[in-house]
């Protein structure tokens, strides 16, 4: 068996002949570590991206097969973006940036988490008539036709997503959390409008991807809309609002033979989750672990085997030792047993991870896992 058709098989609770290793790639500040520590090239810490040759390299140096963020993406988002350019400099270096969202960020030099989010642009009516609406105009330029007849033409032995877009993550990072909070009841039909707008484009670009005739092995979409306390979005809206749009893209690429559909949500997303399943997403990714201790086992419990999973492996031991990593795997053992669940590292591997101990996962992976 290939890696594309062990994956499948264990995601449909078929036999195999041994569990895939899959990561979802690095931090690079992560990859920029590794370089200086002589363990890959600068060119390759530089040019690596999801399932790229370079990202294919590193992976084959660790012991891993494939990255699950192998994808193909269209563009659910604005048409043309906006301009990115400084806004201004203040006197410590640290500039405000608008990004392709209109959105005005804090940049600070060195910084490597998020930027914080200083001003919106989109917060009314009026601004999404002038800046926003024409820019979520649906056209063919939003689905990469060149590229897909190219993928349709590659073989492969690695699984392909077809990346089916946010239906709202994306509006949150255009509008902001609070703006979007005030959004729904400042003036729901405008937040409503506006989430059908992005829901219909998704829609439209999976449709004509489809179309293509390329054999996508799973469709997947991104959210991050949970934080370690729950959902940052009420359930009951993001039912009403939300959930429909889930379940037309679902019966969409179903009818196309798709049936594994993978979610991309960090946090505590148990509020969530039954949204999703419901409305035609089964298979949860990353599965964080976390301080809330995320695991597919209880969520296998409740919704059974129609509920799948791709992660819940705690990448933080790769900043600890043989002995952390060694009862990681341990943890595993009843997951991966339950079927229907491969074990990937739960989010982008940090710039803590030890080279050697991400080897020696891999080693133990494959040593206990066939």
């Amino acid at each position: 068996m290939n890696h594309r058709e062990r994956t499948l098989a264990i995601l449909r609770y078929q036999p195999a002949d041994r569990l895939p290793l899959v990561h979802f790639g690095y931090w690079r500040e992560t990859l920029q570590k590794w370089a200086a520590e002589g363990h890959l090239s600068l060119e390759e810490a530089n040019g690596q991206a999801d399932g790229n040759a370079a990202d294919q390299a590193i992976a084959a140096r660790l012991g891993f097969d494939y990255n699950w963020q192998t994808m193909f993406y269209t563009n659910g988002g604005l048409l043309p973006g906006f301009k990115g350019e400084v806004v201004r400099t203040l006197p410590d270096g640290s500039r405000h940036i608008r990004n392709g969202n209109g959105v005005i960020l804090l940049a600070q030099a060195d910084a490597g988490s998020i930027p914080a989010e200083i001003e919106h642009l989109l917060t009314d009516r009026a601004s999404w008539e002038e800046h926003y609406k024409w820019r979520y105009q649906w056209s063919e330029q939003r689905v990469n036709q060149a590229l897909l007849q190219q993928l349709k033409s590659t073989p492969r032995d690695t699984p392909l997503g077809l990346h089916c877009g946010s239906l709202f993550g994306h509006v949150r990072d255009v509008v902001g959390l609070v703006g979007i909070s005030y959004l729904q009841l400042d003036d729901e039909p405008l937040f409503r409008e506006i989430l059908d707008t992005v829901a219909d484009i998704c829609y439209r670009n999976v449709e004509l991807a489809l179309q293509s005739g390329v054999d996508f092995d799973f469709a997947h979409f991104w959210e991050d809309i949970c934080f370690k306390n729950g959902p940052l979005v009420n359930p009951a809206v993001f039912r009403e609002c939300v959930g429909p749009h889930y379940r037309r893209i679902a019966d969409l690429v179903r009818q196309h033979g798709i049936d594994i559909v993978s979610l991309d949500c960090d946090g505590c997303i148990d509020a969530l989750l039954p949204i999703w399943f419901e409305n035609g997403v089964n298979t949860m990714f990353p599965i964080e672990v976390g301080t809330w201790n995320a695991s597919i086992a209880p969520w296998r419990a409740q919704y059974g085997q129609g509920l799948r999973g791709v992660g819940g492996m705690n990448k933080t031991v790769f900043a600890h030792d043989r002995a952390a990593v060694d009862a990681e795997v341990e943890r595993l053992k009843p997951l991966v047993e339950l079927g229907g669940f491969i074990p990937c590292p739960d989010h982008r591997i940090a710039p803590d991870a030890k080279w050697d101990l991400v080897r020696y996962y891999c080693d133990r992976m494959h040593a206990v896992f066939g």
